[in-house]
């Protein structure tokens, strides 16, 4: 039986061990243009995934985006783990940077979800469902957020709850600088 790969694509610099490190520049295992299909993996043939700042730099056209979406899934065994780490939509990191090409949030990702397509279905709800519309089929099991200064230490210190930090989260620009989840 073949091992299953580990892609860590957009790596940049970044090349770890152990992994298929994949990017359009500079000198990873593989150079590979992230917008262009089908990806160069088989079906099935992928046990986790790293995508750490890239996916804000891939898709400004949707039918780009959901074409990466659609290639992450087709690679993915069922179960596969994917990271994904980003700048915050409402952060300087995200909005000054020329190469950023499209907000990414877990609501973004949740339109991946067939789960919640099939409620937002019954609910009557505006929200996409592209999990539906593409047959792919993505679960978030863990997000957080990182909060900078000076909410990090408020938060530490219990002078903000959670319920304030979403409220700071959603409203105010440069209080999360980036957003993890799988």
């Amino acid at each position: 039986m073949t091992a299953l790969l580990k892609l860590n694509l957009g790596c940049g610099a970044r090349l770890l061990a152990g992994y298929c490190n994949v990017d359009k520049f500079g000198t990873p295992d593989l150079v590979w243009d992230l917008e262009v299909f089908p990806w160069p993996w088989a079906d099935n043939s992928v046990s986790e995934v790293l995508l750490f700042h890239t996916l804000e730099h891939l898709g400004a056209l949707p039918d780009i985006f959901i074409g990466i979406m659609k290639e992450l899934y087709r690679v993915c065994v069922d179960g596969a783990l994917v990271h994904v780490k980003v700048p915050h939509p409402r952060h300087d990191f995200f909005m000054t940077d020329p190469t950023h090409v499209r907000p990414i949030s877990v609501v973004t990702m949740e339109m991946f979800s067939r789960k919640l397509n099939l409620i937002w279905q019954q609910d009557g709800a505006a929200n996409t469902p592209l999990a539906l519309y593409h047959n792919v089929d993505f679960e978030i099991q863990s997000a957080r957020s990182i909060l900078d200064e000076p909410y990090k230490t408020r938060f530490l210190n219990r002078e903000i709850g959670p319920e304030e930090l979403q409220l700071l989260e959603r409203t105010l620009n440069n209080a999360v600088p980036r957003s993890i989840w799988c």
